[in-house]
């Protein structure tokens, strides 16, 4: 069976369904998308990844291992979603050390948070991409040309799934204000609010 390589495209969420966060997987090659329901510590955990700039004052739990395996010389190569089952997406970790390969199973979230940190690609089978890929119907807000994308996803959430980060505005907030509300929310580890002032901080140059 032949490998898809994935891109993730963003984490998503449900403003009616406390909880539903989703993990959008984009094959590089192609326009299908692969939704992955995942935890609220795991959504969490991914998205610190992908904010590279803000940092946790104490190592979160897939920092703990990606320290933990750069102390034995442990590198993650790659991650592959290798089954689905009853909507439920299972993958391994391939693993080298000492020129020795080792596959681990995980949980499809912790093995892309952990593919984030090793900078490790992730793959699937292109059977499952045909079995569950779909292609999200993209809906910005007609009176808001600067509105950020909707996702609809209703296979996966049966309500509207949405780009983290559109709740909240701090356009009347300065970027001194916005600074310290980024150095609480980190403090406090609340790294979702975090990524979401960091957003607005870069867009502002």
């Amino acid at each position: 069976m032949s490998l898809v390589r994935l891109n993730i495209k963003g984490i998503s969420y449900s403003q009616t369904q406390n909880g539903a966060y989703a993990l959008i997987l984009s094959e590089m090659e192609g326009e299908r998308k692969l939704p992955i329901v995942i935890g609220a510590f795991e959504a969490q955990s991914i998205a610190i990844a992908l904010e590279k700039e803000i940092k946790p004052p104490r190592p979160l739990t897939h920092d703990l291992f990606k320290n933990f395996a750069d102390r034995f010389d442990i590198v993650v190569k790659q991650v592959i979603i290798h089954k689905l089952v009853d909507g439920v997406f299972y993958s391994s970790i391939i693993c080298e050390r000492d020129k020795i390969e080792e596959i681990i199973d995980a949980r499809t979230s912790d093995a892309i948070a952990l593919a984030l940190r090793f900078q490790a690609p992730i793959f699937t089978y292109k059977n499952i991409l045909d079995q569950a890929g779909i292609y999200l119907k993209v809906n910005p807000k007609k009176d808001d040309d600067n509105a950020p994308e909707s996702l609809l996803v209703d296979e996966l959430i049966s309500d509207e799934v949405e780009m983290v980060g559109k709740e909240t505005s701090y356009q009347d907030l300065s970027i001194d204000e916005l600074g310290r509300m980024l150095e609480q929310a980190v403090n406090n580890e609340d790294y979702e609010l975090a990524a979401r002032i960091r957003d607005e901080i870069s867009k502002r140059g």
